[in-house]
C-alpha cells in the first residue's frame, strides 16, 4: 500500500503546467457550451409557451365569433330580409370563423406531430433499454423534452470519470436509437452528490461532473459513431439534486448522468407558419 501510494503521488506530480492549462481551457470551453445550450433550451421553452398562449387566444376568438354569428342569425331570422351591409358583415364573420378554424387545426396538427415524434423516441429508447433495472436507468418526458437518466454506479466507479465496460453496452443501445434519428440533438449532463472532491486532476465537483459528461460524449462519438455536431457535454455539479443528500441512498440517486434530447422547435414553428400562410391565402 505504501508503494502504491508513493507511485500515485509520483505520477500525479508529473502533470505539467501545459496539461493543466489545456484542462483549464477545455473546462472553460465546456462551460461556454453549457451556457449556450441552456440559453437555447430556455428560448425553446419560452417559444412553446407563447405558441400555447396564441392557440388559446385563437380558440377564444373562434368561440366569440360563433356566438356573434348565432346571435345575428337569431335576430334577423331570414337572410332575405337582411340589408346589404348586414349581409356583408355576416359573410365576413363566417369567413373569419373558417380562417380561425383552419389556423387552429394547423397548430393542433403541428402539436400532434411533435408529440408523435417524442412518443416514438421514448418508445424506441425503452425498447432498447427495457431490460435494465429501474434504479439504473430512467426515461421520462417533461414539458415535451425527453430525459434519459443513467445511474452513477452503472457508468463509473466512485470518484472516477472513466466509463465502465458495462456502461459502454448501455451507451451503445442509446447510440443505436440516436443514430436512427439524425434530426435530433442532445445534451449530456453530469451530476454529482454534495460530497466535495479534490485531487491533482479534479478541482471540485464541477470538474468531476464535466469530465463524466465528456467521457460519455467521447464514447458515443468514438465507439458508436454519433455525430459530434449533435452533442453538447455539460456538468451541473451537485446543484440540481433529485433528492436530498442526507443518506447514502439519496446521494446515490443524485450521482447520475442525464441525456437531454433537445427538441428542434424551429421546425415546429416553421410548420405552424406555413400553415398560417396557407390559411391566409385561402
Amino acid at each position: 500500500m505504501i508503494i502504491g501510494a508513493s507511485l500515485a503521488i509520483l505520477l500525479s506530480s508529473c502533470v505539467s503546467q501545459k496539461k493543466f492549462s489545456e484542462l483549464e481551457a477545455k473546462n472553460k470551453e465546456t462551460e461556454d457550451l453549457l451556457n449556450t445550450a441552456t440559453v437555447k433550451l430556455n428560448s425553446c421553452l419560452e417559444e412553446k409557451a407563447s405558441s400555447s398562449s396564441q392557440l388559446k387566444v385563437l380558440q377564444d376568438q373562434v368561440s366569440n365569433l360563433k356566438n356573434q354569428n348565432s346571435a345575428l342569425l337569431n335576430n334577423v331570422g331570414n337572410l332575405a330580409t337582411l340589408s346589404t351591409k348586414e349581409a356583408e358583415n355576416l359573410e365576413k364573420s363566417l369567413e373569419s370563423i373558417k380562417e380561425k378554424d383552419l389556423q387552429i387545426r394547423t397548430m393542433q396538427d403541428a402539436l400532434t406531430k411533435k408529440d408523435s415524434v417524442t412518443l416514438a423516441l421514448v418508445t424506441s429508447l425503452k425498447g432498447a433499454l427495457g431490460n435494465l433495472a429501474d434504479e439504473d436507468i430512467e426515461i421520462n418526458v417533461e414539458k415535451g423534452v425527453v430525459y434519459v437518466s443513467i445511474s452513477d454506479k452503472l457508468l463509473f466507479k466512485s470518484g472516477s470519470y472513466n466509463v465502465s465496460a458495462r456502461a459502454r453496452e448501455v451507451l451503445g443501445k442509446v447510440a443505436k436509437v440516436v443514430n436512427d434519428k439524425p434530426d435530433i440533438e442532445f445534451l449530456v449532463e453530469g451530476h454529482t452528490d454534495n460530497v466535495p472532491i479534490k485531487n491533482k486532476v479534479l478541482l471540485d465537483n464541477w470538474d468531476l461532473s464535466v469530465k463524466r459528461a465528456t467521457s460519455v460524449v467521447r464514447v458515443l462519438q468514438n465507439d458508436f459513431k454519433v455525430d459530434p455536431k449533435r452533442m453538447t457535454a455539460a456538468g451541473r455539479s451537485h446543484y440540481i439534486p433529485v433528492t436530498d443528500n442526507n443518506s447514502a441512498a439519496s446521494k446515490a440517486k443524485n450521482r447520475r448522468t442525464r441525456i437531454v434530447v433537445l427538441p428542434k422547435l424551429d421546425q415546429f414553428y416553421n410548420m405552424i407558419e406555413d400553415g398560417m400562410k396557407k390559411a391566409t391565402k385561402k
